[in-house]
Formats: structure tokens, C-alpha cells, sequence
């Protein structure tokens, strides 16, 4: 994969609800890096697998992949259970999971001029696909703080489900993330472990940011 020399690149990975997303938005807009949740991508794809199935073929990803942009990862249509069914599907194909980690390697050592790197957060991200990143976090939560965090971003998007099947479905999430053939969840020696069960989102940006500093200072 082709780099673009001297950029900063950060990878992050994470269980679900840890807070990963919004440390990696801030460090992108602090530091001015292209920001990919690679999470969305995998939405992306399992939205066009939801609007016709019968046309669904790896050379469909393989195009749609090639002209995605950014807004297209910001639709509140990728926030729906089908497609967040239909995401978890499509990730446990091979092929598919290649194609989106070419994507995701492009994006992470090739961004668009205008960034001085890239920031990258999404499962086996610190394991395979930013693996030798400049910056690698491990952002993690208790599960009842996670699941706390879930449930009032469900509450706000008006969904009804109880605090406990929430609970249970984390759990869930997580024994399958850990458990799965490609890319488990893991967190990889040299990656900085970041715990954010007591720690406010600034508080945790301002410790991310202090390590990030000393380094691109030194």
C-alpha cells in the first residue's frame, strides 16, 4: 500500500460504547486528520445489500466502495437495526472484509492532501489494519457504563427498548466480537490502553492528547 511520508497516523479500537468514536472525531479535528469510522463502512455496504439483494455481488461493493464519500457514512439510514443486522452479515464474508480493508488502508496512509494524517476506529484496526500506526489506543468501559451510554443514545433517538436488553445485547456483542474467525477484538501489546468508565469525554481527550503531544514533540 502506498503511504504518504510524514503524516500521523492514529488507530483505535474498542468494544462497543466505549467511547472510541467520539475520541477519534476530536483528535481528527484537533490535529486536522480524515476521520473513518470503519464501522459505517460495513453499514454502508449492508444498507446496499438491504435495497436489493438479488443485485448484491462483491463486484456492486467493489464499485459502490470506490466512489464512497464521507456524507455517505453520516446518513441517519445506517442507524437502523436491519442495517445494523445486515452490517454484522456481510462482515463475516472474507471477501467482502478484503475489499473494505483495501478501502480502509487507503484511507489511513493515503488521505486527502489537506490532512496531516489519518485517524482510524473500527474493529481489528491497532491488529491488522493500522498495525504499525504512529498512535494505537485500546479504548474500553465497564459494560454497565457502556451500556448506560447506549441506552441514553437510544433514548435520544426516541427508540424504546428497556436498559436490560441493552445490557444484554453489549454482552452479546462482545463475546461474538471476541470470539470471531477474522479480526477478533483484542487489544495488541503496544497499543495504549485508555479506560473510560470514569473519565468524561475531556478528560479522556486531554489524556489522549497529552500522549499524542509528547511524542510529536519529542
Amino acid at each position: 500500500m502506498k503511504k504518504r511520508k510524514k503524516i500521523i497516523t492514529v488507530a483505535i479500537d474498542s468494544p462497543a460504547a466505549a467511547g472510541a468514536g467520539t475520541q477519534a472525531k476530536l483528535i481528527a479535528k484537533h490535529y486536522n486528520l480524515y476521520y473513518l469510522d470503519t464501522g459505517k463502512v460495513y453499514r454502508f455496504i449492508g444498507l446496499i445489500r438491504l435495497k436489493d439483494k438479488k443485485r448484491f455481488s462483491y463486484a456492486l461493493v467493489k464499485k459502490k466502495i470506490r466512489k464512497i464519500k464521507i456524507k455517505d457514512l453520516q446518513t441517519k439510514s445506517l442507524l437502523s437495526d436491519d442495517v445494523a443486522n445486515s452490517a454484522s452479515i456481510i462482515a463475516k464474508d472474507k471477501k467482502i472484509r478484503d475489499i473494505v480493508h483495501k478501502f480502509q488502508q487507503r484511507c489511513a496512509y493515503y488521505p486527502p492532501i489537506k490532512y496531516a494524517g489519518s485517524v482510524l476506529d473500527g474493529r481489528d484496526i491497532i491488529t491488522i489494519q493500522v498495525r504499525d500506526a504512529m498512535f494505537k489506543f485500546f479504548i474500553t468501559a465497564s459494560l454497565e457504563t457502556r451500556a448506560k451510554r447506549r441506552f441514553k443514545e437510544y433514548k435520544g433517538l426516541n427508540k424504546k427498548i428497556t436498559f436490560k436488553k441493552v445490557l444484554k445485547s453489549l454482552k452479546n456483542r462482545d463475546k461474538s466480537d471476541r470470539q470471531r474467525k477474522y479480526g477478533p477484538l483484542k487489544k495488541t501489546k503496544d497499543s495504549i490502553l485508555i479506560n473510560t468508565t470514569k473519565l468524561s469525554r475531556k478528560r479522556c481527550f486531554e489524556k489522549i492528547k497529552t500522549i499524542i503531544d509528547r511524542k510529536l514533540n519529542n
